[in-house]
């Protein structure tokens, strides 16, 4: 536990003092995001945040203590994700390249060990070993963990707060397990986010970016892994993603708002959660302060069901999951089955 503490001040010390410096790299270079129709700011903000929460995490990690093969394989897949997002921080990559780039990192990383290599039946209890299926499940794994993320970093501190909130969970869930390694790199994570969370909080000096969004979810999609290597997979994966209930379940809204609309899935709207917060007259303080207090009750319920057997967990993510999407009906993000049925009638 002193380790992590440690990792976890290390973190934040190191974020929170690099942040400044990337900022003014970011305008000294112009490398800033300017306002348009989808977005709430309305100037020009600097990015490569990111790389200032990369480095917290990095520096900690490895001042505290030899890291295994497969936690280096992670960090190594983890700085190519970087490496792609600032790519597309600074020259705006197309979806399909950097889609693209995401899955060759996910697959070089699965090919290097790091996979789910079974799974266990909530129901049965019997476990499943997924041969040559551990690489595509892993990739489907890392891949929508690290656009989860992304998708959800729309508010100034949203992104940062949560994950920082949702590593802390999750620390919380490998000490009681005895996953040392694991709290280790949840911890530094939890302090990098930290860290460079009062820059970012609203009125934002510098946002993370891509870089940052995506390098924050493939981390912690990784860290889940490594974790799950040493239990019942199908439950170390359900933590995480209660953990991350806030971005799960607005990536799975803006998913099921799309088809109800006819539009492609990836293309953008302006009917997330935070979106929704802010029509209802929110400012984006309050809908960011109401975000972490949702983030902070489902990492509650996510250090909770980790001391529930299987059939218990399964029980509770799908009550969650129902409460969550009413929620969803209610506030806007999507359309009530009712409305969807009329409009049909209408037409």
């Amino acid at each position: 536990m002193i380790r992590s503490v440690a990792a976890f001040g290390l973190a934040l010390l190191v974020s929170y003092l690099v942040t400044p410096l990337m900022r003014r790299l970011a305008l000294r270079y112009q490398v800033v995001d300017r306002p348009n129709q989808r977005k709430v700011h309305e100037e020009p903000v600097p990015y490569l945040g990111g790389i200032a929460i990369y480095l917290g995490f990095i520096v900690a990690l490895l001042a505290v203590q030899p890291l295994p093969e497969q936690l280096l394989v992670l960090l190594g897949g983890s700085t190519l994700i970087l490496l792609l997002g600032v790519a597309d921080d600074l020259w705006d990559l197309p979806a399909k390249a950097k889609f693209g780039g995401q899955v060759a990192i996910a697959l070089l990383v699965a090919l290097l060990g790091l996979r789910i290599q079974g799974l266990t039946n909530p129901l049965s209890g019997g476990y499943v070993d997924l041969g040559w299926w551990s690489i595509p499940l892993t990739v489907l794994w890392l891949v929508s963990l690290t656009n989860v993320m992304n998708l959800v970093d729309g508010l100034d501190g949203l992104a940062a707060g949560v994950a920082a909130i949702a590593s802390g969970a999750l620390w919380v869930v490998a000490m009681e397990k005895g996953q040392h390694l694991v709290a280790l790199a949840t911890l530094s994570l939890s302090g990098a986010a930290a860290g460079f969370l009062p820059h970012n909080f609203n009125p934002a000096k510098i946002f993370m970016g891509d870089a940052g969004s995506m390098f924050l979810g493939f981390t912690l999609a990784g860290i889940a892994v490594q974790g799950a290597l040493k239990g019942a997979a199908a439950i170390a994966l359900v933590i995480p993603v209660v953990a991350l209930g806030v971005p799960v379940f607005d990536t799975a809204c803006a998913i099921i708002r799309r088809f109800q609309n006819g539009q492609p899935i990836y293309e953008a709207d302006r009917e997330h959660v935070h979106h929704r917060l802010l029509a209802l007259g929110l400012t984006p303080r309050q809908a960011v302060l109401v975000l972490y207090v949702l983030s902070l009750a489902l990492g509650s319920a996510a250090v909770f069901i980790s001391r529930l057997s299987p059939i218990p967990i399964t029980f509770f993510v799908i009550v969650v999951a129902g409460a969550l999407f009413l929620l969803a009906e209610r506030i806007g993000v999507i359309k009530p089955v009712t409305t969807r049925g009329q409009g049909r009638t209408a037409a």
